[in-house]
Parts: C-alpha cells; structure tokens; sequence
C-alpha cells in the first residue's frame, strides 16, 4: 500500500463511475489493448451514447483502472454487480489516499468498536487530524472542503460502503471468494479498506 507526498482530490470530478469503468475496461481486453488511450480513441462512450466522456473524466478512469491488477480488472469485467462496486471502490481508494485514509481511519475503526454510524463531526476531525502530515489541507477553502466531503460520500454510497450520503449508516461488507484472493495477492492490506480486522488479514497471508 503506498503513501502519496499530497493527497489528490479530483475525486470531486468525478463519482465512483463504475459504469464507465466497466466500459473502458472491457473495451481495453475486446482490443487487446493495455492503452487505455487506444481504448478512448476505438469510441468508448460515458453516460449516453451520443456524448464522448470530457477529457478530464476518462483521464480519471483510466488513473483508476491503472491502479489495478490483471486478476481485479477480470472481476470488474466479468463479476456480479457487488463485487463490481467493491473492485470499482478498491481502484478509488488506490487512486485517492484521501478516500482510503478516510475509510480506514474513520470508517473502519468506527465499525471495530461496532459504531456503525458516521457523524458530521468525523469529517471535519479527520481533516484537522491530517494537516501535520497533509500541509495542503490548510488551503482548503470552505467550498472544496464541502464539494469533497459531498462527492465522497457520493462514492461511499454508490460503493455499498454506508446506505446514504444523508443518513450515513455504515453496511457490512460480504467480498466474495474471488474478490478476496484478487485482494490478498496483490497485497492483503487493501482488505481494510472493506473494515476487514487485522486478525482476519493477517491469517489470510499465510
């Protein structure tokens, strides 16, 4: 699991846009292609069929879809729609170390304590924990901070992460076997991000 020097936040671009991630990687195995700008270029299209993604939002797709492996991009291919929404998430969270810091260190650790709810409160605190180490934070205006808790929230939604972005209830996360393994050989760290326990993670690198 890798560390960034500063978090990336054009997340708030875009939603999980697990559709258009599916598309763009079933285009690049139909053509052969690990290029995803060749994939662009055959004529993918987002959201209608009459409207080419802008730039900047196949950029954000390919950078996910980058982010996974071979065995992963199979799943999000070929798997039933949970498991394609958890593949989808683990691309977000290996893009965005602002995602993954959030659900690992607020999420996850709400859910070991069996605190299944998140609070207004936990963003603004997650924020102010991370300024020492994320200096950029304090150039947040009031309007990104809440265009990026808005959108992540969104993408926590739209993940089966929490049930909405109003009420926030955070759900229990089911990964199927081949999910797991997918996880496991690329590095099993990236099961917390599905509030997986240490002793759980830790058993499965053996």
């Amino acid at each position: 699991m890798s560390l960034q020097s500063k978090y990336i936040l054009s997340f708030t671009a875009a939603s999980l846009r697990l559709n258009e991630m599916i598309k763009v990687a079933k285009a690049a195995y139909d053509n052969n292609s690990t290029d995803l700008q060749v994939v662009k270029e055959s004529g993918v299209v987002f959201s209608s069929v009459k409207t080419r993604t802008s730039d900047r939002e196949f950029r954000e797709v390919r950078k996910r879809l980058e982010k996974l492996t071979p065995e992963q991009i199979s799943i999000l291919i070929n798997a039933d729609l949970i498991s394609q929404k958890q593949i989808a998430f683990l691309a977000v969270c290996k893009r965005y170390e602002f995602i993954r810091d959030f659900t690992i260190e607020v999420i996850r650790d709400k859910v070991l304590v069996f605190d299944f709810k998140l609070n207004e409160s936990d963003f603004n605190s997650f924020i102010n924990s991370k300024i020492l180490l994320h200096p950029e934070l304090e150039a947040f205006s009031e309007s990104t901070r809440k265009k990026a808790k808005q959108v992540m929230y969104r993408i926590l939604e739209q993940a089966g992460i929490i049930n909405n972005a109003v009420e926030k209830a955070i759900l229990p996360q089911i990964l199927q076997q081949d999910v797991i393994n997918a996880i496991v050989r690329d590095d099993p760290a990236w099961l917390k991000i599905f509030m997986m326990p240490d002793r759980d993670i830790k058993q499965l690198r053996h």
